[in-house]
């Protein structure tokens, strides 16, 4: 199935995103990590829009084709993130949706959740897919992602460019020659000399260091009261294992409401590319979608 390549302007700033299976009557919110784009959700996108839902996969403010933040200090941050997600609900006409988060999506879509940022998404997320993603991350992997991720290499040609992402990226798993050109290309910038080089603002990053705190997030976590599916990269050195046992003891887990499921073969953070991962989400998604539930009374 195809998609659909759009920009709104959200609190002030254009943002980029792409919509697939558009007029299908069930939304999903999918939001991908830290220094990536939209387009990391395409394999997701497709299986679930072939499925009956409207999916829509935004650029986060500063990366893909999204506008690059004239006040970092204050716009790269998890609440403005979540300014930026509801006016795009309700540009959208979104009244309610699910959403699925890889790593900083999924920050950004319990954040959102939770209300304390925007009151106005209080009761609008149905559910939650947290993509190796938990209220607090490990500190030696964040500055391990500061390091890479705040001075974006660049290269003459685009195979240097791939294969750098093919290290760097390395633990998504397995990933086709043929993603892995495509996460290349989707996700490249060209500089003034020629160069080529990851396509972000580089003050992104000023997000660990001018807001140290922003990730720790279980305040957040504990006000969640729908289901929370935790997919975590049997690997990752961001989402420890203490964590995610932590969170089936508070919040929604104390209700029950969360499940984890460790992911063999990835670090951080699984790709969604494969047909065991798409199925895990997907049948979550249906499980705890209103529209099924209420036909299956």
């Amino acid at each position: 199935m195809s998609f659909s390549s759009r920009y709104v302007t959200c609190a002030g700033r254009e943002i980029h995103f792409t919509e697939w299976g558009a007029g299908n009557p069930r939304t999903v919110i999918a939001w991908h990590g830290l220094a990536r784009t939209g387009r990391d959700m395409d394999e997701l996108a497709q299986w679930l829009s072939a499925s009956g839902w409207r999916v829509i996969c935004p650029d986060t403010l500063g990366r893909g084709f999204s506008q690059w933040s004239p006040d970092p200090v204050n716009e790269y941050t998890l609440a403005f993130y979540a300014r930026l997600a509801a006016d795009l609900m309700d540009q959208l006409g979104i009244d309610q949706t699910h959403w699925v988060g890889t790593s900083m999506g999924g920050a950004i879509g319990t954040v959102c959740a939770a209300g304390l940022a925007e009151p106005g998404l209080k009761d609008r997320i149905l559910s939650l897919v947290l993509n190796d993603n938990a209220p607090r991350l490990a500190d030696a992997a964040v500055a391990r992602i500061r390091a890479y991720a705040g001075s974006p290499p660049a290269f003459a040609t685009m195979a240097e460019l791939e294969a750098f992402f093919r290290q760097v990226y390395k633990p998504y798993g397995w990933l086709s020659d043929a993603q892995w050109r495509r996460l290349t290309e989707t996700s490249t910038r060209r500089l003034p000399d020629g160069r080529v080089t990851p396509h972000y603002d580089p003050q992104m990053v000023r997000q660990f260091t001018d807001h140290p705190d922003d990730y720790l997030i279980w305040t957040h976590y504990d006000q969640l009261r729908i289901p929370v599916l935790v997919l975590r990269g049997a690997e990752s050195d961001l989402v420890l294992k203490d964590v995610t046992d932590e969170m089936l003891t508070r919040g929604p887990g104390a209700l029950g409401l969360t499940q984890v499921v460790e992911i063999a073969g990835c670090g951080h953070a699984p790709a969604l590319n494969v047909p065991d991962q798409l199925e895990l989400v997907s049948s979550f998604l249906a499980r705890h979608d209103r529209r099924e539930v209420l036909a299956a009374a």
